[in-house]
């Protein structure tokens, strides 16, 4: 047994995702805590809560001494852990630098000021859809009368499935449609690709509602469909869009679509949407640095284009830059309108009943082709003939035998030719 599986083995088991983060509440422990205390920092801490990474070695007997031991108990144990392990500083330049950067430009920091999105991106941050957050989602009616006049108290609506839906849908799907033009440079593309979303995330809603971030939840589906290489077999996405008339426009988006799919994206979430750098690595499944190094990448070939954004002086200016432009370019471009919510809502019902309709038809398909199968099947051995084979030895047929052509010939030359010999005797009787 190798070192690793022992390792595995004597490592501590864990509760479900959604238990982690059921007892860090419990404990009133917030992510940052959490963070300090084992050593990592918090988007690590939330791909551990949703499920997306697992912690391993000392880090994970951590974790779950800090889930698992009494509040007191635990955070004595795991405080002074903080200070060996602290979390690694995001670096301020990455190890390789493109060679067509002139001047490399540094690395933001892990926690840059939001910025206030323009209104090609109503979801930016996720503090400007907050009445999408203060919801509270009901599927039976309560008859208990103060929990409802506390929940009134706090400020909470008590909303159903459906009126959350539609209004995740009516506050995110516009920008997203921008984002998805963005990123595709079609806007058929972008439209169809916010409204599978959409209705995926109507499919699994009873996830989605309890998700911290329904909008992150939706935006990421949304990406990942539009961004799909297999688009390119369709004869409708096998080509981009006509590029704006304008020329700065015009470069932006070139300079956008030239781009690797991973870099567009990067780029676009943090200097687009207003995304931290912890969450765009988290969103784009990359670490931090590699996620800085992909927005530097991004940056120096986009400044290639525009000049303006090559003359910025700080960073923050040319990501402030780089935001104002690509807000105006998805503002610009005539992006078509998603439809309702009550559609995308019955598109996925429709979806969902057809999958469900197909799947029985094909079991009644088997179970009659199988039943056909056994109706007609032999119920019994039956050898097969043997092919005929040619025997010998067997004695010639007894009998008179046909007359041979010399044979018959030598019959007629008897019959024609005159007798020259005594006569025959006759029997007299006496």
């Amino acid at each position: 047994m190798t070192r690793s599986t022992t390792d595995e083995a004597a490592a501590p088991q864990l509760p479900s995702p959604k238990e982690r983060r059921r007892l860090r509440e419990a404990k009133s422990l917030s992510e940052e805590q959490v963070a300090a205390a084992v050593g990592v920092t918090r988007a690590t801490v939330r791909s551990w809560e949703t499920g997306r990474t697992s912690p391993r070695g000392r880090k994970r007997a951590l974790y779950a001494k800090l889930l698992i031991a009494p509040e007191p108990e635990a955070l004595a144990t795991t405080t002074p852990a903080a200070a060996m392990t602290a979390p690694t500083p995001v670096p301020t330049a990455p190890e390789t630098v493109p060679e067509s950067a002139a001047e490399p430009t540094p690395v933001p920091s892990a926690e840059p000021t939001p910025e206030p999105a323009p209104e090609g991106f109503p979801e930016a941050a996720p503090e400007t859809a907050p009445e999408v957050k203060a919801m509270t989602v009901v599927t039976e009616p309560d008859t208990d009368t103060d929990t409802d006049t506390g929940a009134e108290a706090a400020g909470e609506r008590r909303l159903s499935p459906a009126e959350a839906f539609d209004e995740l849908y009516a506050a995110t799907a516009p920008g997203l449609v921008r984002q998805a033009y963005l990123l595709t440079g079609r806007r058929a593309l972008a439209r169809e690709s916010v409204e599978r979303a959409f209705q995926l995330a109507w499919h699994r809603w009873p996830e989605v509602a309890v998700d911290r971030d329904p909008a992150g939840w939706v935006r990421a589906a949304a990406y990942e469909y539009a961004m799909s290489p297999w688009h390119r077999l369709r004869r409708a996405h096998r080509h981009p869009d006509a590029p704006p008339t304008e020329p700065g426009k015009q470069a932006l988006f070139d300079a956008l679509l030239d781009l690797p799919p991973v870099y567009r994206r990067t780029l676009l979430l943090y200097d687009g949407v207003g995304l931290d750098l912890p969450e765009t690595a988290a969103e784009t499944e990359a670490s931090t640095p590699a996620a800085a190094g992909r927005l530097m990448t991004a940056r120096a070939a986009v400044a290639e284009r525009l000049p303006e954004v090559a003359s910025a002086a700080t960073p923050a200016e040319q990501s402030a830059l780089l935001h104002d432009r690509l807000g105006g370019l998805a503002r610009a471009e005539h992006v078509p309108v998603p439809q309702p919510a009550r559609a995308v809502r019955t598109g996925s019902e429709d979806r969902a009943r057809l999958w469900t309709r197909a799947a029985v038809a094909g079991v009644a398909l088997l179970i009659a082709v199988t039943g056909l199968t056994l109706h007609t099947a032999p119920t019994h051995y039956e050898p097969p003939l043997s092919p005929a084979e040619r025997v010998g030895g067997v004695p010639p047929r007894g009998g008179p035998q046909k007359l041979t052509t010399q044979d018959l010939k030598l019959q007629k030359t008897l019959r024609e030719q005159v007798a020259h010999g005594p006569e025959r005797l006759i029997p007299q009787l006496r």
